[in-house]
């Protein structure tokens, strides 16, 4: 059965913009909708522009999206957040996107002979299982590991099902990318087929010790390497410039771009080593700034690149990327039905003092870290006639905690926490947070880091922002959570149950 969800737009303006000021477009493309912010130069957000895009289930396991509708969302969400903007105050546009998504096009049309395969897709469990033994090597040169999640085994994946399209690939015709560069490819009018540093690191194909795309690897995945993008710094690219006639009558330089985790690392100010931020999103994902150092984690980290500077210099992160947090409370809204919106969440998990044993794994498109099991599927287990629908939602709050705790007990001792992301919003989640990490956690005043940190990026690159110094003042709190005590025998409970998920499919 294939599946949609539901679409929206919602715009907000300021009533504080001013035409003197210097201000940033920022295009955040996530896995269910596309966000525009305009940001001004003491990065407060003026102007907000949302709109979704269907997401569709073709198999159990399969996600697509349709990259025409990615598209025209991006052109909603910006047209939304420019109305009642001076356009002549944009210095600059910055792009964060779902990394990992894998996207075709033709090079003359721009348009897509198939819908993009998601990072969350499942398909190519069977193919990773068989060719384990290279696994070692591919982490080895890429920091990650031999997972569906990742970009070349769904090119893979690909190049082993449909020959036709695949065929047309190795000519030429069809470029490949992920969503960046489908996007950049789209507001240039074809001119360029690029992507950042970032983005690259998570395909499979991209050489931390080399910082280009590893012919071997290439190889191995059957990869013409002709058909990737080129790989840029993260900021500066002011040479990549909009063509009006496609993108808003706009003639701006893309001038920063970053993976969206990346971004939102970027845009915590997390610009020293060991500073760490956890994003709640579609999934969840924790990244610790390494510095100049790219560190391997024996307990299911990935080791990537958090940003390349014009002088071609990395800066690296661990990430702990979980697949399924905000996803997980959609689901209680759109399949269960038992929640009219995200919102109201914290508000029904409160009406019951625990979940009275009920325990939800939301492995509903397999476990990532630090477990990593493509086959696991969701699980609620402790049901009882006495179980009701706020057990339940209380039980879908917990999950998240224990899910980030999970990632965050495999970590250096930690300090601090900064949270941001759609469902860091929710007082209840953050403070539960707060309890099962054993640590403070920090939100900011704006939560939509990710689009901030594009906007930074841009910013950085157009001279709106001079320095990380300058960037760190627009940082401001909106409210600490201090640790109660964590849970231990609901968190045993928890891992029990995680157990029992895996290995399901």
């Amino acid at each position: 059965m294939d599946t949609t969800a539901r679409t929206t737009n919602v715009c907000e303006v300021s009533t504080s913009t001013s035409s003197a000021r210097s201000t940033v477009l920022s295009i955040d493309a996530g896995t269910t909708g596309v966000t525009a912010l305009v940001v001004s130069d003491d990065g407060q957000i003026i102007a907000r522009g949302y709109q979704e895009f269907p997401q569709h289930f073709p198999q159990p396991g399969w996600v697509e999206h349709v990259p025409e509708e990615i598209w025209q969302a991006t052109l909603e969400a910006c047209r939304a957040a420019l109305k009642g903007i001076d356009r002549s105050s944009l210095a600059g546009i910055g792009i964060t996107n779902q990394r990992e998504t894998i996207v075709l096009w033709d090079r003359e049309t721009l348009g897509s002979p198939r819908r993009a395969i998601v990072w969350q897709d499942r398909r190519t469990a069977a193919y990773c299982a068989e060719n384990k033994a290279h696994e070692a090597r591919v982490s080895e040169i890429t920091g990650l590991r031999l997972d569906p999640y990742f970009s070349a085994t769904k090119l893979a994946w690909l190049r082993e099902n449909e020959p036709h399209t695949w065929a047309l690939v190795e000519s030429g015709r069809y470029a490949v990318g992920t969503v960046d560069s489908y996007l950049i490819a789209r507001m240039t009018r074809g001119t360029w087929h690029v992507t950042d540093a970032s983005n690259a690191s998570r395909t499979l194909l991209f050489d931390l010790h080399t910082g280009a795309w590893s012919p071997e690897l290439c190889d191995l995945f059957g990869v013409p390497a002709d058909a990737l993008p080129d790989v840029v710094a993260n900021w500066g690219t002011t040479h990549l410039v909009t063509d009006p006639r496609s993108f808003l009558d706009l003639s701006l330089p893309i001038a920063g771009m970053a993976g969206d985790q990346q971004a939102a690392l970027f845009g915590q100010t997390c610009f020293e080593a060991g500073e760490v931020k956890c994003t709640y999103g579609t999934g969840s994902f924790i990244l610790t700034n390494t510095g100049s150092q790219a560190i391997r984690s024996d307990a299911g980290l990935l080791t990537t690149v958090a940003w390349r500077s014009p002088d071609g210099a990395h800066t690296y992160a661990q990430e702990g990327a979980i697949f399924v947090t905000g996803a997980a409370v959609q689901w209680l809204r759109d399949g269960l039905q038992i929640v009219g919106s995200a919102a109201e969440t914290a508000a029904v998990a409160a009406t019951v003092t625990s979940t009275d044993g009920v325990v939800f794994v939301p492995a509903l498109t397999g476990l990532g870290a630090p477990h990593w099991d493509p086959d696991a599927r969701g699980l609620i287990i402790g049901l009882t006639r006495g179980t009701t629908r706020a057990h339940i939602v209380r039980a879908t709050l917990e999950a998240i905690a224990y899910e980030v705790r999970d990632v965050l007990e495999t970590m250096p001792a930690l300090t601090a926490l900064k949270v941001d992301g759609g469902a860091a919003a929710n007082d209840f989640l953050c403070q539960l947070q707060a309890d099962q990490a054993g640590v403070t956690v920090s939100r900011p005043r704006f939560v939509e880091t990710t689009g901030l940190g594009a906007a930074f990026l841009a910013g950085l690159g157009t001279g709106v922002w001079n320095s990380f110094d300058e960037i760190r003042q627009t940082w401001s709190l909106d409210r600490s959570f201090t640790p109660a005590g964590a849970d231990d025998v609901a968190y045993a409970q928890w891992k029990k149950a995680v157990e029992r998920s895996k290995a399901w499919a």
